[in-house]
């Protein structure tokens, strides 16, 4: 057995931090390691720090990297640098935790040397914790399900939120889907962003049958890009924009234009592909946080759903049951039942 390795020092925003086993392969595609990961970070640094900035942030732990077991963590160690930030946010049960809330990037490199490939922050500021400030769709298709369906899908979404006078931020998932940040105003809770959420799911699957599903339960969805709505209900998170992705490539969850999503390939938005393509053309995501959008034209698209008889969808499972929502088991075994 070899001397162990030691830590390798980086110096970022005026803060020295330790990379521990800086060699350790995290990406086995191209061998890339945990200090390519880091080197990433800090090449994106702005950029990714946009998509968490005041956010309170689950840490997603891959101690072995990205093709090893992960767990989360909710709760910000109790041995931390005295200068690291923290929000504290209240779960549907009703406890609350104290989560990573980075404003810069040396909260990022921390939260990357604990193994966190990606960054999964709630949809709000530390400001006001129970007010969304983005609505966030969620494009997955289901297995065996080619891209070219999700981007149908993105674009037809894109012209939904155009007619209720929105618009959003596209990005890849950094696996096989696609996300869309809508900035909202922050004056509406989390049920509301997620019953807005909903209307434009069921939208998009009456739209496009063939290619979308807003349906919760996977033998409902069949061969088609499942609309997540629920990724808005309280403490639900995805992958911000930069994250690297826990797959062989290092895939990056990177923000694209519109005219983008028309040919996009993941496979080609990796660690290794994404900081020149940055210096090169810019963030796409770069005017988020300039614009803020009023969510009542979704509110009044599931108004006129429910009068025509659409009640609630199915919640998450660690949700309590909620009030109007249809049971919470399969249909063919709710109807066996």
């Amino acid at each position: 057995m070899g001397a162990p390795v030691p830590p390798v020092a980086i110096e970022v925003d005026g803060r020295r931090l330790l990379v521990s086993n800086p060699h350790k392969v995290f990406f086995s595609a191209r061998g890339d390691t945990k200090l390519d990961l880091v080197r990433y970070y800090l090449s994106v640094g702005e950029s990714a720090l946009r998509g968490v900035w005041e956010r309170p942030t689950v840490l997603k732990r891959y101690p072995d990297g990205a093709e090893g077991p992960f767990f989360y963590q909710k709760r910000v160690p109790a041995k931390r640098p005295d200068w690291l930030q923290t929000a504290t946010v209240r779960f549907p049960s009703g406890n609350a935790a104290e989560e990573l809330c980075p404003v810069d990037v040396a909260h990022i490199i921390w939260a990357v040397n604990l193994g966190c490939l990606d960054l999964n922050p709630w949809p709000v500021r530390r400001a006001d914790v129970d007010h969304p400030d983005e609505l966030r769709v969620d494009l997955d298709p289901q297995p065996g399900v080619a891209f070219t369906a999700v981007r149908h899908v993105a674009l037809e979404a894109r012209q939904v939120l155009g007619e209720h006078a929105m618009e959003g931020f596209p990005k890849t998932s950094g696996s096989r889907g696609m996300h869309i940040n809508v900035p909202i105003a922050p004056r509406w809770e989390f049920d509301q962003v997620r019953r807005a959420a909903l209307a434009l799911a069921r939208e998009l699957q009456r739209r496009l049958p063939a290619l979308a599903i807003a349906a919760w339960w996977k033998q409902e969805r069949g061969q088609r890009v499942f609309v997540d709505y629920n990724q808005n209900a309280r403490d639900r998170t995805v992958a911000s924009a930069y994250s690297v992705r826990a797959n062989p490539e290092g895939r990056v969850s990177c923000p694209l234009t519109w005219d983008e999503v028309v040919s996009a390939d993941p496979a080609d938005l990796t660690l290794a592909t994404v900081p020149e393509r940055l210096t090169s053309i810019g963030d796409p995501a770069a005017g988020i946080d300039e614009v803020r959008y009023d969510l009542q034209p979704l509110l009044e698209l599931a108004e006129r759903d429910e009068a025509r008889g659409l009640g609630d969808a199915p919640w998450p499972p660690h949700f309590t049951k909620q009030r109007g929502e249809p049971p919470r088991v399969p249909p063919r075994r709710a109807r066996r039942t």
